[in-house]
């Protein structure tokens, strides 16, 4: 039988959990301003390519804008479950290092929204500059496998 323990250190990691729901009220504010600017109403998710080509230019550039925040904060929202249950259950074995990993998480997908938002022109290559979120991410869902097995095993 496997005795589960929270270590002393766990407030790190749900330190670590409560910056995720701040990044997440973040990307949703990105996508209020955005979709306030662009003068797309709900409860549409998205500028449609027609209505992007048809507008003036600077009209244009709102709506991709837009678009860019919509898909940034659905890609955290598709993100967010794993990175959140990596974290509960490396946090047993590893609470600093995940109270370190998933405050990088959180930081990066807000630097990712950012990012994704300003170029979205270019394609959302901007994107690019929080791609540690996934470094992170993925270490996380590593420790977590770790984890489990360590406390399946007995070890």
């Amino acid at each position: 039988m496997v005795v589960l323990e929270v270590p002393a250190e766990y407030g790190f990691v749900l330190l670590a959990c409560v910056s995720t729901f701040a990044a997440g009220i973040r990307h949703s504010a990105f996508v209020g301003s955005a979709r306030k600017a662009a003068k797309i109403p709900y409860p549409y998710e998205y500028a449609s390519y027609e209505q992007v080509q048809t507008a003036s230019p600077a009209s244009a550039d709102a709506m991709i804008a837009f678009n860019a925040a919509q898909r940034s904060h659905q890609n955290f929202n598709e993100n967010h479950p794993t990175a959140l249950g990596a974290m509960l259950i490396a946090g047993l074995r590893y609470p600093r290092a995940v109270g370190v990993m998933g405050a990088l998480w959180a930081v990066n997908r807000v630097i990712y929204a950012l990012g994704y938002k300003a170029s979205g022109k270019q394609g959302g290559k901007g994107r690019y500059y929080g791609l540690v979120w996934q470094i992170m991410h993925f270490g996380l869902i590593g420790m977590a496998g770790v984890s489990a097995w360590k406390f399946a095993s007995g070890s």
